[in-house]
């Protein structure tokens, strides 16, 4: 009986209805009321022996296998079925799509024909090309120039006129002035790097530039003993 249910599955399973899982369960359930009603009720020592319970539970286990075969293989059936299903409608949709028209060739001489005006003294004129120039590309904006002044303490003290100097990110040029009887310069740095400066001269003026980017920076007279004596200033960049 356990063969014939495992042949019967593909059969039954082939029709991709519920109907095998339907009399799979009426099977086991009519076995079971066999079983408990028809047969345990009239002998109360059912089963009486060894292959009687083989046997009882044979058929119960074959009936039970085959309801969940049953069960599993319809389940698989249904959801195969769906999905061809929907494959099919696809490609039905897919076929009965309209085709895209095509311009034939006599409506697109047509279209591409021009019926040339007439102005009022009956000549027909012809619009003319106008060909224009390319705008010129737009330069860079130059960059931001700022220039500071700034001079030496003209009775010999070792000091500059400010120590505050101020300017916008860009090039920033400091134009020095000494008239001080004293060798002087100013150098620019960041930190414990010289970014520029000024030969030490005396009388005159001469100018240092250099591209700064916003932040704190000094300047100070380089030479030896001047800066320790206190010539030198805050350089803020915004």
């Amino acid at each position: 009986m356990h063969s014939l249910a495992v042949q019967l599955a593909p059969v039954l399973a082939a029709e991709k209805s519920k109907l095998p899982f339907y009399i799979a369960g009426g099977l086991l359930v009519a076995w079971a009321l066999l079983v408990s009603v028809g047969i345990g009720m009239r002998r109360s020592d059912f089963p009486s022996n060894q292959p009687e319970q083989r046997l009882v539970m044979a058929i119960t286990a074959v009936l039970v296998i085959a309801a969940i075969s049953m069960a599993v293989v319809t389940s698989g059936g249904s959801s195969t079925s769906q999905a061809e299903s929907g494959t099919s409608t696809q490609a039905t949709s897919a076929a009965e799509a309209p085709a895209p028209a095509a311009t034939t060739g006599s409506s697109a001489t047509t279209t591409s024909s021009s019926t040339p005006t007439t102005n009022t003294t009956g000549s027909s004129s012809k619009p003319k090309a106008t060909t224009g120039t390319p705008n010129p590309p737009s330069s860079p904006a130059a960059p931001r120039t700022s220039v500071l002044k700034l001079a030496a303490n003209t009775e010999g003290q070792l000091s500059y006129d400010t120590k505050q100097l101020s300017a916008k990110a860009g090039r920033v040029t400091i134009a020095f002035t000494n008239a001080a009887p004293i060798e002087h310069n100013v150098t620019i740095a960041q930190g414990s790097k010289d970014l520029a400066a000024t030969p030490s001269f005396i009388s005159g003026t001469k100018q240092v530039a250099v591209a700064l980017k916003p932040g704190k920076y000094t300047f100070f007279c380089s030479v030896p003993g001047h800066r320790q004596a206190g010539m030198e200033g805050t350089l803020s960049v915004s």
